[in-house]
């Protein structure tokens, strides 16, 4: 199946996806690019909610750009499979060697409003992120370490204190769906 089937195929959970959803649909409809970076308007990426068993503790990084910690992810970057980069880039981000999807089907949909920044000494205007976020699972005990020059830091951190680490607080309403949907999946 590919990213647009796969986009058409899920049910939105609530309004907010409904409209996300439709966005990147028009997006896939609209543009010929939208999984590299050559789309400066948006284009596709792909985030991993990594939980521990116990499911009490989330695996975030410290983000340079954002000042924040958050969920791991990346840039498409032309891949179609945005599962396999989900969980490549949250093996990149904290070097963990042991992490499996829970399911091979999509958490959620969100469409991010990037602010204008710095990256890598560059300039970087503002646009979108076509998101697509999975759930995944990793054994907290396994050794985790920072990527410098993405993030700080990686730790797991209390699932129902993300207030007291978020920063961005436009994400928060993003996580607490995320965290809500999980929950309600694994009842």
């Amino acid at each position: 199946m590919n990213l647009k089937e796969e986009i058409e195929k899920y049910t939105p959970y609530n309004k907010q996806e409904q409209e996300d959803r439709n966005m990147m649909l028009e997006y896939l409809n609209t543009f010929e690019d939208c999984l590299t970076r050559n789309n400066r308007f948006g284009h596709f990426t792909a985030s991993a909610i990594v939980v521990n068993p116990a499911r009490d503790k989330i695996l975030f990084a410290y983000h340079n750009i954002y000042k924040s910690w958050a969920w791991l992810g990346g840039h498409a970057d032309g891949e179609e499979n945005l599962l396999e980069v989900a969980l490549r880039e949250a093996k990149e981000e904290t070097s963990i060697e042991q992490i499996k999807p829970i399911s091979n089907e999509i958490l959620g949909l969100e469409v991010i409003h990037v602010q204008p920044h710095i990256k890598r000494e560059k300039f970087v205007s503002a646009h979108v992120h076509l998101n697509i976020t999975y759930l995944f699972e990793a054994d907290d005990t396994q050794q985790i370490h920072n990527k410098p020059d993405e993030n700080k830091e990686v730790g797991w951190l209390p699932i129902t204190k993300l207030e007291d680490y978020v920063s961005e607080k436009v994400m928060l309403p993003i996580y607490h769906k995320l965290i809500e949907k999980m929950e309600k999946s694994l009842l």
